[in-house]
């Protein structure tokens, strides 16, 4: 049956665990409002406890997303933690539990395969790709893992980069200064040409096939805000241009800005929409696996030592970087089989883990004003307003 307008909604990472069905009472509105959903599952899942996964990872955790999404994109960092077990699993309940998957599969050809569904007269397609690495979890003709953006890394000189400032260049500087590798170089990732030319014959072929195409790269500093890498807007104007209605990201663990290409959105950087991680947090105590040691307490230093913050205690399940508490999710209006309007729904997420979504409210008002400071600071040249409790990208 045909509908004159459709709304699609485009969630970030998302993490679960199996008492966290609570954590979606906060955005069950959008999601039930929405006539497309989808979102980006963030590590793999294998049917039953095993050596390497507890209750917790087993595919019964996902009980919460049947009948909560249309699609899942599998293309992150994490997807192939558990080797073939966990990409085989994961797809399996997906297919078995009427949810469409893509980006990830038990070889490279299966991994690429847009994933197609209708809804209401229209056809939707989703292309998912990690453009972050590792290349351990890459897809290929006989392994299992995700469809990919191949790329080579290289280590660039700190004195180099500061030569080429300003003092007026400074604050902005500070906002957009990439990630550190050690004290004298910073890293910085450089697309495959032959990669890159592959990606957008996929994205062309998939939009012969459908009517709204939507592209999804893992892709991002980490626990970094604001700074967008070189490679990042490149990459996501090369799929508009291939056919893409709207590109998504996540990876980041922060919001990052938005930019309209030829009409269309690009969400840099979605950051989480669902995440339930407490034994990432400082707070945790006992291991992440019920059958073996997890050195959690070593990992969690580490992890402050890499990124340069200290998670707030009082966010037990949700030990990220302070400003990951503001999230947003994409939303696309659809009429006569075509994206009509581009928009964001704030999400803020409380100390008890839970995100909750907002309307044009006192909380609604500071996701708004972090997405403009950190889409200002990256020099994207979107610019929003609100629509009734939505926010319009223009």
């Amino acid at each position: 049956m045909e509908k004159k307008r459709l709304t699609l909604l485009f969630g970030g990472d998302m993490s679960v665990g199996i008492n966290s069905s609570e954590y979606f009472k906060g955005v069950n509105g959008i999601l039930d409002g929405a006539d497309v959903r989808v979102a980006q599952l963030e590590e793999p899942f294998v049917s039953e406890v095993t050596d390497f996964a507890g209750p917790d990872r087993t595919t019964a955790a996902l009980a919460p997303l049947i009948g909560k999404f249309d699609l899942l994109t599998l293309s992150g960092n994490h997807f192939y933690d558990f080797g073939e077990r966990g990409v085989k699993d994961t797809v399996e309940w997906c297919r078995n539990n009427g949810i469409v998957c893509c980006g990830g599969g038990m070889n490279i050809e299966e991994a690429e395969r847009p994933g197609f569904f209708e809804k209401g007269g229209v056809r939707f397609g989703v292309l998912a790709y990690n453009a972050q690495g590792p290349k351990s979890s890459f897809a290929d003709r006989d392994k299992a893992g995700t469809a990919y953006v191949n790329f080579m890394r290289a280590y660039i000189p700190l004195s180099q980069l500061e030569q080429k400032r300003t003092r007026l260049e400074n604050d902005i500087w500070e906002l957009k200064r990439p990630v550190h590798i050690d004290e004298d170089c910073m890293a910085f990732n450089f697309i495959d040409e032959e990669s890159y030319k592959k990606t957008a014959l996929q994205i062309s072929e998939a939009k012969s096939q459908c009517d709204v195409l939507i592209v999804y790269f893992h892709k991002g500093y980490v626990h970094k805000t604001v700074t967008l890498a070189p490679y990042e807007s490149l990459l996501c104007r090369m799929a508009i241009d291939a056919g893409a209605d709207a590109v998504t990201a996540s990876h980041s663990h922060v919001l990052h800005g938005i930019e309209m290409y030829k009409g269309r959105a690009i969400y840099h950087g979605l950051n989480n929409f669902v995440m339930w991680v407490p034994h990432l947090s400082p707070n945790f105590k006992g291991r992440i696996f019920d059958t073996k040691d997890s050195h959690n307490e070593e990992w969690i230093k580490k992890r402050v030592e890499r990124f340069g913050f200290v998670p707030d205690p009082e966010y037990p399940t949700y030990p990220f970087h302070p400003d990951s508490v503001y999230c947003i999710a994409a939303k696309l209006v659809i009429e006569d089989k075509k994206v009509v309007s581009y928009r964001y729904i704030p999400m803020k997420v409380e100390k008890n883990g839970v995100p909750y979504s907002h309307g044009c409210t006192k909380e609604g008002r500071e996701v708004f004003d972090y997405v403009e400071k950190v889409t200002r600071g990256a020099e994207l040249n979107a610019r929003f307003r609100w629509e009734g409790d939505e926010v319009e990208i223009y």
